[in-house]
């Protein structure tokens, strides 16, 4: 039997792949077939190299995957909230892609590759949703190595505010998702904490951004170059 349909219309993009969202019905349907485990802030869910066959379905909080070097300088890979999911990249029995941590006191599901392959079998067309998930990400990571690439760290730090900014507010302010230390921002950009803050600085400097209640602000738009 099918899971439950979510709420309005959810319609297919052209691929005939079906269209993302938070919490599916199938997300939400496998998600009770798991574990619910607890983690405090910090604490170390997926090593990276490492073999495993779990995926973690957010249900309250945020994990953040991200890869470290020997000397421990890191690249932050994605921040994930309630509805999705990390870990499935393992579950054809390789070595972990990425590390993850509870970027704040978090609550997910732990699921089983069993458990995983159990539910796609009574639920086909949860394949074409995971798939549709893989693609994004994997297309993610190429635009993301395209920007380090060929981007200097002025333009991916305007292109990672502009990603995480809510829609302007009656004033025309920008009010960031996340709130982010310059560290955080920097393990984004793949550059350091001192350059996160001088171009920060001289940003705030020239009037284009604030920080209201420890969260950056853009109040108006940023000069596409500095």
């Amino acid at each position: 039997m099918p899971p439950p349909a979510p709420e309005g219309p959810n319609p297919a993009p052209a691929t005939g792949l079906p269209a993302l969202g938070h919490a599916s019905a199938h997300v939400e349907a496998l998600a009770r077939r798991g574990t619910e485990r607890r983690y405090r802030r910090g604490t170390l869910i997926i090593q990276e190299g490492e073999r495993g066959d779990t995926l973690y379905i957010v249900r309250s909080g945020r994990l953040r995957a991200f890869v470290a070097d020997a000397s421990g300088k890191e690249l932050t890979l994605g921040l994930y909230g309630p509805g999705e999911y990390v870990g499935e990249m393992a579950l054809d029995g390789g070595p972990r892609s990425a590390s993850v941590e509870a970027a704040e006191p978090t609550v997910c599901a732990v699921v089983t590759r069993e458990q995983l392959l159990a539910h796609i079998a009574a639920h086909p067309d949860f394949a074409l949703e995971l798939m549709a998930r893989l693609i994004r990400r994997a297309r993610l990571a190429t635009d993301n190595a395209r920007s380090v690439a060929l981007i200097d760290v002025y333009g991916r730090l305007t292109r990672l505010l502009d990603q995480l900014a809510d829609p302007p507010d009656a004033q025309g302010w920008r009010t960031l998702r996340e709130r982010l230390t310059h560290q955080q921002i920097a393990s984004h950009l793949a550059c350091s904490r001192e350059m996160v803050s001088r171009l920060l600085k001289d940003l705030e400097t020239g009037g284009y951004v604030a920080t209201r209640e420890r969260r950056l602000v853009l109040l108006k738009p940023l000069p596409a170059r500095w």
